[in-house]
């Protein structure tokens, strides 16, 4: 009884801890959309991190994960997903699954999620926690996400969490008529900008959204210094 006690007080600082992130570093960067805000309160994200940053899960920082690498930091999350411009039944792609927390997120906005992700225990990982809690319009993937996924195209939105020097070509054909590609470009040295990349009568347009910190995006069509061995 005392364990369960504690585990529904934890829950609610869990839930106050959330909304003072949605609106402290949120709303007020000019995160506004009400379904990705929504989206972000729905969302556990201390279930995304290991025990022992749970109660750092609400810092809008990137925290490291298992593998070497990182969750994003939430703006980060809630920026992308609101560049997408989601209503709710699309079909979306990400690159980059890592813990599973921003497929989590783009469930909520869109009707079925494709999530790939390079590194196998992770996607493992991913895959369990999703399903776990409920996620069941998530698809993992164990690919080189540089390639797309060209069973499940073409896509409504695709979201890159790692930056390339140029967009991939397979993204480009795989992306359905008035579809998004939301996806930093650039590199550590030359900086990085976030891009968005929308379909309209077979042509692609393009609008830089401001500047990002992103790892390298790894595989065949990514960073050429950073191909997988």
């Amino acid at each position: 009884m005392s364990s369960n006690s504690e585990s529904v007080q934890s829950d609610d600082n869990f839930i106050s801890a959330r909304q003072t992130m949605i609106e402290q570093h949120l709303r007020q960067r000019e995160i506004t959309d009400p379904r990705v805000l929504e989206a972000i309160a729905r969302v556990p994200r201390e279930q995304f991190v290991p025990p022992e940053s749970q109660r750092f899960a609400y810092n809008d920082c990137a925290l490291p994960i298992d593998c070497h690498q990182t969750i994003s930091q939430p703006y980060t999350v809630a920026f992308m997903c609101a560049a997408a411009q989601l209503t709710g039944n699309e079909v979306v792609l990400e690159i980059g699954t890592g813990s599973g927390y921003g497929a989590a997120v783009l469930s909520l906005l869109a009707r079925e999620v494709h999530t790939i992700e390079r590194i196998p225990a992770l996607a493992s990982q991913a895959a369990e926690r999703l399903q776990r809690l409920g996620y069941d319009n998530v698809h993992v993937y164990t690919e080189d996400g540089t390639l797309g996924l060209t069973q499940a195209a073409p896509f409504d939105a695709i979201i890159v969490t790692a930056s390339s020097e140029e967009l991939p070509e397979p993204y480009q054909v795989q992306l359905s008529e008035g579809g998004r590609i939301i996806i930093p470009l650039g590199s550590e040295s030359t900086g990085q900008r976030m891009y968005r990349f929308t379909l309209n009568n077979g042509k692609l347009s393009e609008e830089v959204l401001g500047a990002f910190v992103f790892v390298p995006l790894i595989g065949k069509y990514g960073h050429p210094s950073d191909h997988p061995e």
